[in-house]
């Protein structure tokens, strides 16, 4: 019975390689696409300024350890931090910074940063720039990886300037000033 049933399994996994394997031969896996070429060909450049609000202290924070001990490595940080055309946090907000922050060096000097800015204002309302990198946030200014975006920042790709125009020592409180060169379509 044993016997049996292991042959009846061999010959069912056999037929489905098979199978598999024709579909794969007939598949195409990639081609290429004029229409993206050219676009990619159309690319802009843009410059975009804000400040991004991370409030970790009061009644109502942006950012909330979700594991870790407080400013010890391996600190896992998610946030939703509004952007705002001005340093101070009445400026009109302009979007949202969504996503984790991790503190990675042991020294406790850099933070791995992946997140998303969502704009909700004017010509860029409804599309993102994603961030993912290394931000070593004791430098006076931190150049970050823009790795991707959506709407208007299709095929993005570029930098990020990070630098802090304020941090509060006794809450942790921070205003960081972004200047994003992005490429796009």
């Amino acid at each position: 019975m044993r016997t049996l049933l292991a042959l009846s399994l061999s010959l069912s996994l056999s037929l489905i390689l098979l199978s598999i394997s024709a579909i794969l031969t007939n598949a195409k896996f990639s081609e290429q696409s004029l229409e993206l070429q050219s676009a990619h060909r159309a690319d802009k450049v843009s410059h975009l300024h804000f400040y991004f609000h991370d409030v970790v202290s009061g009644k109502d924070p942006t950012a909330i350890v979700v594991a870790g001990k407080r400013n010890a490595f391996g600190m896992t940080t998610i946030i939703d931090d509004p952007l705002t055309e001005g340093p101070e946090p009445e400026s009109r907000v302009v979007g949202r910074a969504q996503g984790v922050y991790t503190l990675s060096a042991k020294d406790g000097a850099a933070l791995v940063m992946a997140m998303t800015f969502v704009f909700k204002e004017g010509k860029y309302n409804g599309s993102s720039i994603s961030i993912l990198g290394s931000n070593q946030y004791l430098e006076a200014v931190r150049e970050l990886p823009v790795v991707g975006g959506t709407g208007a920042f299709r095929f993005a790709r570029g930098y990020a300037l990070a630098k802090t125009n304020k941090f509060v020592v006794r809450t942790g409180d921070a205003v960081v000033e972004y200047n994003v060169f992005v490429m796009h379509h």
